[in-house]
């Protein structure tokens, strides 16, 4: 090789760095009736949190294991995995609301999801199959529940966020601790997926890569 010219290896090793990645979750969908339930409620309580961030009706779901970012490569094997999983049809109860982590500590506002073993199942053969190719498992509890809101603003330190987030949700909590628990109404998930989320400044758009069926018996 000539002196002073670059090594062809240092091309190559820039070109992969800067390679795509896709940022993936599995999520079980919602039905257009319960989202537009879900709609309403939001457009009522949504104005008693206003620099919280507020997910979009369309892109509400019911995420069962996050993933994280992945090459095209990679989220063609965790396709071809999760084709290999056989489980039940699950119903649905969409009703209540909750925290995390806590009331007092409120990072996100969510709504919950009430349903048999057959959730926690799923869940559980999700994260079985992907670990089985490399993929990391899940470190918390499975807690099904459909995220609404986050507080919104830039980074900041760990103490700061803890106070935005309690002020972004105070006005919030008030109003509902008056109001009966929100009820949806319950639905069949006969199917799940495998999303790609792409953040913007409008908020994360979600789209769905591929699609499996339940029902098995």
């Amino acid at each position: 090789m000539t002196a002073g010219m670059p090594s062809p290896f240092r091309f190559v090793f820039a070109f992969v760095k800067r390679l795509p990645l896709m940022r993936l979750f599995v999520a079980l969908d919602l039905d257009d009736a319960i989202r537009a339930k879900i709609a309403r409620f939001l457009a009522g309580v949504n104005g008693f949190a206003p620099e919280a961030r507020w997910v979009q009706a369309d892109s509400l779901h019911v995420t069962l294991k996050f993933i994280g970012e992945k090459s095209e490569e990679d989220a063609a094997k965790i396709a071809k995995s999760l084709e290999g999983i056989r489980a039940h049809a699950i119903q649905l109860g969409i009703r209540g609301y909750g925290f995390f982590p806590s009331a007092r500590s409120p990072r996100v506002f969510w709504i919950g999801v009430e349903a048999n073993e057959k959730l926690q199942a799923l869940a559980s053969l999700v994260d079985d199959r992907l670990a089985s190719i490399g993929v990391l498992r899940e470190q918390h509890a499975f807690h099904a529940h459909i995220t609404l809101a986050r507080p919104g603003g830039s980074r900041s330190s760990n103490q700061q966020k803890g106070r935005r987030s309690e002020h972004a949700f105070q006005r919030l909590q008030e109003k509902l601790s008056t109001m009966p628990a929100p009820e949806f109404g319950t639905i069949p998930a006969q199917e799940f997926f495998l999303y790609q989320s792409r953040l913007s400044p409008a908020g994360s758009k979600y789209t769905k890569l591929a699609r499996f069926a339940l029902g098995f018996s």
